[in-house]
């Protein structure tokens, strides 16, 4: 498919690990994390305005409240922040392995929030992917995960597509709405290792599937049946998550990391880091929040 203009530097971020874009459309303003730095981020692209909250530990994703507020993966906890500025966590996981934390999340179109934990270490099967119903219980729906990574449903929302980075796939769940259940995972698409490793996901209103391969420098866009139909190259060696954003939902942002790259990769790399831009020609779906 034609991308219909260049890829662009949206802010010149310098993330450290990069991640977890996901549209506020009510605030108007592209929400992120840097993980490793504990920051929380964010900026609205119409004014410029940014704001950041600092923690003193890994937050893995950012999630928006129905009500307002966001909703955060911080190490083993998920936590809610109030709209004025409020702490307070409502569920944890794993707390016993040490290198485990929370990464990816993403919420299903009912509101329910979709976490998944990794190993920092790539400890075979020792992360899962958790389901939390808004005001319920955190409950653990896939085991043997090793870095739980993209999600996104497709415009019916009856396919949850999922990403365990070490397995080099794109998998793709039959997925109930009403009642939030997944069934018969299969391989949608296989990504060489050299070409990446498969991270961040988002599905445009086509069904296009958008995936960010870490250490290849490329977004790629594979078809609801899981052929390749478009490859971006991206100036960043690792981008790590794409989303749709904007009032149109028409422009694709990426994050990207500094993390892993030597000395001499850095200095040959400014834009590491770097928050992307681009316009593929398709537009996303609105954001859905935890809560509903």
């Amino acid at each position: 498919m034609p991308i219909a203009d260049t890829v662009r530097v949206a802010l010149a971020a310098g993330d450290q690990l990069g991640e977890s874009p996901v549209w506020d459309g009510v605030a108007g303003e592209l929400l992120r994390v840097d993980i490793t730095r504990g920051r929380v981020h964010g900026w609205a692209p119409e004014s410029g305005e940014a704001w950041t909250l600092t923690l003193d530990c890994d937050v893995g994703a950012v999630v928006p409240r129905a009500g307002g507020g966001q909703l955060l993966a911080v190490e083993h906890a998920l936590v809610l922040r109030d709209p004025d500025g409020a702490l307070r966590t409502i569920a944890t996981a794993e707390t016993e392995v040490d290198e485990n934390r929370f990464n990816d999340c993403r919420c299903d179109p009912l509101g329910r929030l979709w976490a998944g934990t990794m190993s920092r270490t790539r400890a075979p099967g020792s992360a899962a992917l958790y389901r939390l119903e808004p005001g319920g219980q955190l409950e653990r729906v896939l085991d043997g995960t090793t870095i739980s990574n993209g999600l996104g449903w497709s415009p019916t929302g009856r396919e949850l597509y999922f990403i365990d980075s070490t397995t080099q796939r794109i998998d793709v769940f039959d997925f109930d709405p009403a009642e939030g259940m997944i069934a018969n995972r299969r391989a949608l698409a296989r990504v060489a290792p050299a070409d990446g490793l498969p991270d961040g996901l988002a599905v445009d209103a086509e069904g296009g599937i958008w995936v960010c391969l870490f250490g290849g420098g490329a977004v790629r866009r594979y078809g609801p049946d899981g052929a390749l139909e478009a490859v971006v190259a991206l100036p960043v060696t690792n981008p790590t998550c794409p989303a749709f954003g904007g009032p149109a939902l028409d422009t694709l942002y990426v994050t990207s990391a500094r993390h892993r790259l030597t000395r001499e990769q850095l200095a040959a790399e400014p834009l590491a880091g770097a928050l992307l831009a681009l316009r593929p020609g398709v537009r996303g779906a609105p954001t859905n929040r935890f809560g509903g």
